[in-house]
């Protein structure tokens, strides 16, 4: 079948390409934001447009027909080319107002952009602010974000990208905590203490060993994924926690327990955004508003 020659509704295009990256139609259509039931009408009305079968199932799984896999290339294409046209559009802009998306770790989130938000406000009260709280990097491409902030160097080419500062993580545990537990002098001193875990321990434990800490799977009976949640059990004394410098200092009570040997963790902080979005007023005001405020809290993602 010559793709081409079919006349496609974009929406019912969107619903396909979602269903195929997500790999069901509940997670589609949380993806786009839709009723799961409007996402399933939408495929297959361009399954019926094209005469074909798209998905077939496989126990609980979706699984691409043939006819699927022909069309997807096709698909693709047009998606990049509506992001393309998207980013373009975003992208010449000039009105200070409308809304801007920023990505951010959970606790540089939680803990140092509402100052800067309240400027911003204050600033370009006709922009909305979407803060997307997430500990993985989002699509920037995809207009997942109009801007990031990162711990890591983006390596795309059509990115902008400004370091602000080259933190460090250091332990830090509460009064509580060091009253029952003593504190620690050397780095043989933690071979026994008990650390809130930050999402996946085993990946965790050989950084930490570079970094002069000699730990186990036991010394971390508190964990979490959840960055803010490890921070409040730090905050309770329920256990040593690794944060960067600009958090803690934003927290009373919390106190800095390096002991010699071990070396702070290098957290550096990039804000990224997409190159065409830079020209953009809205976002140009918001991302040289987070660059000056970062930089002069020396922080976070």
């Amino acid at each position: 079948m010559d793709w081409r020659s079919i006349s496609f509704d974009w929406n019912q295009v969107r619903a396909f390409l979602a269903t195929v990256e997500e790999g069901s139609f509940s997670a589609a259509a949380r993806a786009l934001g839709q009723a799961q039931p409007t996402l399933g009408r939408q495929v297959a009305a361009l399954e019926e447009n094209l005469g074909v079968t798209l998905f077939e199932r496989v126990g609980k799984s979706l699984v691409l027909t043939q006819s699927g896999v022909d069309l997807l290339d096709h698909v693709r294409e047009m998606g990049e080319a509506a992001t393309r046209i998207s980013l373009a559009a975003a992208g010449h802009a000039q009105d200070i107002a409308g809304e801007v998306r920023i990505s951010a770790s959970d606790s540089t989130a939680a803990y140092l952009l509402p100052d800067v938000i309240a400027r911003i406000r204050a600033r370009a009260p006709a922009i909305t602010l979407e803060i997307i709280c997430s500990n993985t990097l989002s699509d920037l491409r995809r207009r997942e974000a109009d801007i990031a902030i990162r711990h890591v160097r983006p390596e795309e080419p059509d990115f902008i990208a400004r370091k602000l500062s080259d933190g460090q993580g250091h332990l830090y545990a509460a009064p509580a905590y060091l009253a029952r537990h003593g504190r620690p002098r050397t780095v043989d001193d933690l071979r026994d203490a008990q650390f809130i875990g930050v999402d996946q321990i085993d990946r965790m434990i050989p950084v930490l060993a570079q970094h002069g800490l000699d730990l186990t799977q036991a010394n971390f009976p508190l964990r979490s994924a959840n960055t803010v949640m490890c921070w409040e059990m730090v905050k309770r004394g329920l256990g040593i926690g690794i944060m960067s410098e600009p958090i803690a200092a934003l927290t009373p009570g919390v106190e800095k327990i390096d002991p010699p040997g071990y070396l702070p963790i290098p957290i550096p902080v990039w804000l990224t955004t997409h190159r065409e979005l830079h020209t953009s007023r809205r976002i140009r005001i918001v991302f040289d508003m987070l660059a000056e405020f970062l930089s002069g809290a020396r922080t976070a993602r």
